[in-house]
């Protein structure tokens, strides 16, 4: 999935400092012949980063026959790797370092774009309910110009009383994920918890962490939690304790130690400059087609391709800001 806003703004990734945070989230349309609309938590005005993670789309249950669910042609990454989750429904993927996927519930997808990758993704024929979470990661200096690729998972499930965990990136409850992130410490976990249910879980302190509730009636450390939203909560927490209503609960918890570097997210490219992004728009506009290569431009390996024939057209890319994209954290 990729940030299909009309008029897609600069965004700068920055280190906030403060106690927890309730983020609400905000409607954006992503694409299909009836736009199937995303609930969006990051990055967002009062956050933007928690750990590496970058960015969070929460969507679902989304009728496929009414929306035209997902239908998001090949478009480029740089600098980040997506994690894709599913509740309900499937994905086919296809990206231009040679993988072919379908995301289907109860595993994880993590592409790491690297240098750079294109991909596309589109509801299976057989999909009727689409139900899931993409988030984007920023990788570190030291590897965010590797090689693209993905990694597949499917973790076993860790039950407790009333409670259910899969961890899909990094380690919780005992339960580590083998999906190399190449990036400082990560977390995704999914959890489910029955009606009543409580969990404790234990935290790494180095680290801050973001539970975001898909469905339920969810009490966080005592305060009621909203659908959708999601909390943050900053470094130092030992521990975090999740309690269930009179409805049964989902939510994703999501942490990382911080990254600790400036970083500009524009579209689809996580880079370090304002020249660095229109760099990689321009390679992209050129592979396309869209627009002309730049003056000098001599490079041999296309970026983000190749592609294999006969797949839908790819999305050009908007126009950069009239201002100059600035690093910040």
């Amino acid at each position: 999935m990729t940030n299909l806003d009309a008029h897609p703004q600069e965004v700068v990734c920055a280190d906030g400092g403060g106690g927890a945070q309730l983020l609400p989230p905000r409607d954006v349309p992503l694409g299909g012949p009836r736009a199937m609309t995303v609930r969006r938590t990051l990055p967002q005005r009062r956050r933007s980063l928690i750990g590496s993670w970058c960015f969070l789309d929460h969507y679902g249950p989304d009728p496929v026959s009414a929306s035209g669910g997902m239908a998001v042609a090949r478009h480029p990454h740089t600098g980040l790797a997506t994690v894709s989750l599913l509740f309900t429904g499937a994905i086919a993927h296809r990206d231009s370092a040679g993988y072919d996927a379908i995301v289907r519930p109860g595993e994880v997808n993590l592409m790491v774009a690297g240098r750079g990758i294109s991909h596309q993704e589109f509801s299976t024929p057989g999909t009727d309910l689409l139900h899931g979470v993409q988030l984007w990661y920023a990788l570190p200096d030291g590897t965010r110009h590797t090689a693209p690729g993905l990694e597949r998972y499917a973790p076993e499930p860790v039950h407790g009383p009333g409670s259910r965990l899969l961890v899909y990136v990094g380690s919780l409850a005992g339960s580590v994920s083998p999906v190399q992130t190449r990036t400082p410490p990560l977390l995704a976990a999914e959890i489910a918890l029955d009606a009543g249910a409580r969990l404790e879980l234990d935290l790494d302190p180095a680290c801050e962490h973001g539970v975001l509730l898909d469905a339920g009636d969810l009490v966080l450390d005592g305060e009621p939690v909203p659908e959708d939203h999601l909390v943050y909560l900053p470094l130092g927490r030992g521990s975090v304790v999740l309690e269930a209503g009179l409805r049964p609960v989902r939510a994703l918890l999501i942490g990382g130690e911080p990254l600790g570097e400036q970083i500009v997210m524009w579209w689809n490219f996580v880079g370090r400059s304002h020249e660095e992004v229109a760099s990689y728009r321009a390679a992209w506009q050129a592979e396309i087609g869209a627009e002309p290569a730049p003056a000098g431009d001599e490079a041999s390996t296309p970026r983000f391709g190749p592609y294999p024939a006969g797949q839908p057209a790819p999305l050009p890319a908007p126009a950069l800001p009239t201002v100059q994209l600035r690093p910040r954290g």
